[in-house]
């Protein structure tokens, strides 16, 4: 699960892949062998990553903090070591590289079903993430070894639905195993699967390794030449010390970056609490993979959404609603019990975090200009990586602290009204500090984007009002009109989303004519 900023969404002005053009490429056999491979590996990392939560809950005795220290672990590589991987990979053959990291990845996952230790579990998802470090940057160098020039593009697009798209699927898969993992534990000569719900789920997970590196195997990719490049230990803490002093310069890009970061500081403490709510509240581990599955089929569904209607919506209003949405669900899925509702809460919530994220690249792409292009979105990448190791770290703790509050406070942790019983583990209020977080992060963009919005809109046209509306159709970006409009704003970050385009300079010309005579 490498943590490097996933899906970034084309701009604007690029032209969509071609579904016909995505059909060529599967023409391609070695394509399909590497992509195939890359389903596999991507579909292992999904189901291996659930597995070890769910272990991590169960050893520590379902603690929030034990899962944080797992997953900073699993991070700690690719925030520290972000150029490790690209390194080795131009310096030895990327067929074996990748190959090296899919069977070092079997093996590890082979070991988990013994570890009873915490600090195994550490060291087992710290390797695995450096194995997915090599495993990754060795794929997208061999890709246009494979792949014509021309078919790039939509090889990359494919990528992203390898990579990402497998996440509800491993959801599924990892719930399903630790179901049937349960029911072949009734019987006395397996009984032990009925502790370790994962072990089923870790062999299948090692096999999709093994089999994707018997399909890299025979893959034509040369071997690369020396590069010389060098690698810097620092690169990840200089990125957000340079890209901190950016943010405070520009309004709009601190705005969508700081309503982000926000977003997944709160959110992203469903990572950690996720298997322990699932756990103490739901009832079993099991509940997880569902959780994880509505997630993703939220995102997905929020994105392909916002894709059908993009041209009828404004971007801003959808990046504030968005964000303030994650909050909203978040609050939700943490107040429920019922497993059913729950799950519909976080496929909520992630079908508002796809809109919302997919919306906020979106908008730094319309705005800023290309000279800052590049340094905007390492800025957002180094602050997700930070930000998503605040929430990894703080949320349980944080957990554990109201946990232990609430067992001086309330009696059992339950409160009973008649029938009904409540119960206030400590990861329910962590869980609704993380929403309000969110709601505090939307409501901070909206304000800031609402007054950069207005003070642009009163100077192209001072007396017309703005309009916050969410449906009013945006410029026909094919038309010249359109174009002639979209040039720069205020601070060249192009044009405003608040209802209130630029005249042409054809028209304006007219109408200074009109008024001389």
């Amino acid at each position: 699960m490498s943590t490097d900023t996933p899906f970034i969404p084309q701009s604007s002005e690029d032209q969509p892949p071609d579904p016909m053009a995505l059909r060529g490429v599967f023409q391609n056999p070695a394509f399909v062998r590497l992509w195939t491979a890359q389903v596999l590996s991507s579909l292992g990392d999904w189901v291996g990553l659930f597995a070890i939560l769910a272990i991590t809950a169960r050893v520590s005795n379902n603690s929030a903090t034990a899962v944080s220290l797992v997953m900073v672990a699993r991070m700690l590589p690719s925030f520290f070591l972000a150029t490790l991987g690209g390194v080795i990979v131009d310096r030895f053959d990327r067929r074996k590289v990748m190959m090296f990291a899919d069977f070092g990845r079997a093996a590890l996952l082979c070991v988990l079903p013994f570890a009873n230790s915490l600090w195994v579990l550490v060291a087992v998802s710290f390797s695995l993430e450096i194995f997915t470090l090599l495993w990754g940057p060795a794929k997208d160098a061999a890709l246009p070894s494979v792949v014509p020039k021309e078919q790039l593009a939509n090889a990359n697009s494919l990528g992203l639905v390898a990579s990402y798209g497998t996440f509800p699927f491993g959801g599924v898969i990892f719930s399903a195993l630790a179901v049937i993992a349960t029911w072949l534990g009734g019987f006395e000569v397996l009984k032990s699967l009925a502790v370790g719900k994962e072990t089923i789920a870790l062999w299948v997970d090692a096999c999709t390794f093994i089999a994707s590196a018997f399909l890299i195997f025979k893959l034509p990719i040369p071997a690369p030449t020396h590069s010389g490049l060098k690698f810097e230990w620092n690169q990840s803490i200089r990125e957000i010390r340079e890209g901190m002093e950016f943010v405070r310069s520009d309004r709009r890009a601190r705005a969508v970056i700081v309503g982000l970061g926000l977003g997944i500081i709160g959110a992203g403490a469903m990572v950690p609490l996720g298997p322990v709510y699932a756990d103490v509240v739901l009832g079993g581990p099991a509940q997880f993979g569902v959780l994880m599955t509505a997630l993703g089929t939220g995102a997905a569904i929020g994105v392909v959404t916002l894709l059908m209607v993009q041209r009828r919506v404004r971007r801003e209003p959808v990046f504030e609603m968005g964000v303030i949405g994650v909050g909203v669900f978040l609050l939700a899925a943490a107040t429920f019990s019922s497993g059913g509702l729950v799950a519909l809460m976080v496929a909520g919530l992630g079908a508002c975090a796809g809109a919302a994220y997919v919306t906020g690249f979106t908008i730094l792409q319309e705005h800023v200009s290309d000279e800052l292009r590049g340094r905007t979105f390492a800025t957002l990448a180094a602050v997700v990586r930070l930000c998503l190791l605040l929430a990894l770290t703080v949320s349980p703790l944080l957990a554990d602290v109201a946990d232990w509050l609430a067992r001086l406070l309330i009696p059992n942790q339950e409160i009973s009204v008649g029938a009904l019983n409540y119960v206030f583990p400590g990861v329910r209020f962590a869980l609704w500090i993380g929403g309000v977080l969110v709601i505090v992060g939307g409501l901070y963009a909206r304000l800031e984007l609402t007054r950069l919005g207005r003070e642009e809109a009163s100077q192209i046209h001072p007396t017309r009002p703005t309009s916050r509306s969410l449906w009013s159709p945006l410029p026909d970006v094919s038309s010249p009109d359109a174009d002639s409009s979209s040039g720069s704003g205020v601070n060249g970050l192009g044009s405003t989303s608040e209802g209130v385009v630029e005249a042409p300079e054809h028209e304006s010309a007219s109408e200074d004519k009109g008024s001389t005579a």
